[in-house]
């Protein structure tokens, strides 16, 4: 049995931590590389940074982000956001990244996920599919683009398949609750278990569940019910709140206690 990992994400707006919980989206004044850094010293098990201004301006990732996130940190990094072609993929790698993170432009242009997993590696490319419950397409889930603001007409689990065959190596799946009116704010659903044994039973990639502000007993029951191989959280770890919900420590030794295989931090 692999050992199950956890993976802190977090939005970057110019350099800055967004915090995105069920109502609202805030934009805090802790610099990126530094909270990274103490999640690393948490030793967290791995990192996703993710460009949302690269995204929403439609410009190309911040090199030096990644540059000032991976000089401090040894554990595996994904970037995303910003990534538009091999040329984007290339300099995130070189600049420290492991794993590029592609959805908007994969969906846009399939083939970029084959051409980058020809260049540098299936390992090295992990799709992030952002899916919402419709009765119009065939699995029940339809996919979503521009940051989870835009239906793309694709049934979930036919895309997977599909970006499967072109070479990705991981996928990360993240659940829609709901998009508020003009696309001011996407609410973003719990561990899916439903849908997660739905996606394991129609590929072999491994998969990330991502969840904005997960419990311990959400993360447990996901790594209990399914084989999802990672947890994404974020808020639920931030420090920079008045009291953030637990510690990377706090939740292994819980996660460790419950008969979860993951990898001890030194402190528990």
């Amino acid at each position: 049995m692999l050992t199950k990992r956890l993976v802190a994400c977090f939005d970057v707006v110019a350099e800055l931590i967004e915090d995105e919980t069920r109502h609202e989206i805030t934009v805090c004044k802790q610099n990126v590389a530094d909270l990274a850094r103490e999640m690393y010293e948490e030793q967290i098990d791995e990192l996703y940074i993710y460009d949302k201004t690269a995204s929403e301006s439609s410009t190309h990732i911040d090199i030096d982000v990644i540059k000032s996130v991976a000089e401090h940190v040894f554990v595996p990094l994904t970037v995303g956001g910003g990534i538009r072609d091999l040329d984007d993929m290339f300099k995130a790698l070189k600049a420290g990244a492991e794993k590029i993170s592609v959805n908007t432009q994969a969906v846009k242009n399939p083939k970029l996920i084959e051409e980058g997993a020809k260049a540098f590696g299936v390992q090295c490319i992990l799709l992030t599919a952002h899916v919402k419950k419709t009765v119009e397409m065939p699995s029940g889930y339809e996919v979503y683009i521009d940051d989870g603001r835009t239906a793309a007409g694709l049934d979930a689990i036919e895309w997977l398949k599909q970006v499967e065959q072109l070479g990705a190596g991981e996928v990360c799946l993240r659940t829609i609750e709901s998009v508020g009116k003009g696309g001011s704010m996407v609410n973003f659903y719990g561990f899916d278990a439903e849908l997660i044994k739905n996606v394991e039973s129609h590929i072999s990639m491994p998969l990330i569940a991502s969840c904005t502000a997960a419990s311990p007993e959400q993360i447990k029951d996901l790594f209990t019910k399914t084989e999802a191989g990672a947890a994404i959280i974020g808020s639920s770890l931030h420090p920079y709140r008045q009291k953030k919900d637990y510690t990377v420590a706090e939740l292994k030794k819980y996660l460790i206690g419950g008969g979860i295989d993951m990898r001890p931090t030194s402190v528990i």
